[in-house]
């Protein structure tokens, strides 16, 4: 593994990574990137929530910059935000949050990602593992494992079966 570099965050969000990288407490973090189930699953997730941004009133993104706190900038896989004009890094928070796991990915990273965006006021985390084709939503600090994820109070989700279904019957062909 890379040895930590330590920059302060001005000069971090005045920096640009390939691949992108998240800024935690004064250390510029690598991220997990470039697996095929990953990367699939998080563009058949892209393409789900553009089909329906105009209905459920929302934009979505990818690997943005997220400012959760002053000294700490995620990159989650995906965020759905309210329409409107966005500044180049997040400040406010998302409406939705999805990280999508990687084989790399270790419990405590994750976790400590998502209680970022719960600090910061996102309501609504999701979390998506290709490899086990589940999901899970973390509502009101409550992670409930279930095949719809959804944004309370909203018509927001995503089917995962059918999501997946994509995936599995491309493997067969």
């Amino acid at each position: 593994m890379a040895s930590a570099i330590h920059i302060p965050v001005s000069e971090y969000l005045e920096t640009s990574f390939r691949p992108d990288r998240e800024y935690v407490d004064g250390e510029v973090r690598e991220r997990n990137v470039g697996q095929w189930e990953h990367a699939r699953v998080q563009l058949l997730l892209a393409g789900w929530l553009m089909n329906y941004e105009a209905a459920w009133d929302v934009m979505a993104s990818t690997e943005q910059r997220v400012q959760v706190s002053p000294m700490r900038v995620r990159i989650p896989d995906l965020v759905v935000l309210r329409p409107g004009t966005q500044r180049r890094v997040l400040d406010r928070p998302p409406l939705l949050v999805i990280e999508i796991l990687s084989s790399d990915d270790t419990y405590s990273d994750l976790q400590e990602r998502c209680d970022d965006y719960r600090r910061m006021g996102s309501e609504t985390v999701w979390i998506v593992d290709p490899s086990t084709r589940s999901g899970r939503m973390c509502i009101d600090n409550r992670w409930v494992g279930t095949e719809r994820l959804e944004v309370p109070g909203s018509p927001i989700y995503v089917d995962l079966p059918e999501l997946f279904s994509h995936i599995d019957s491309q493997a067969k062909s």
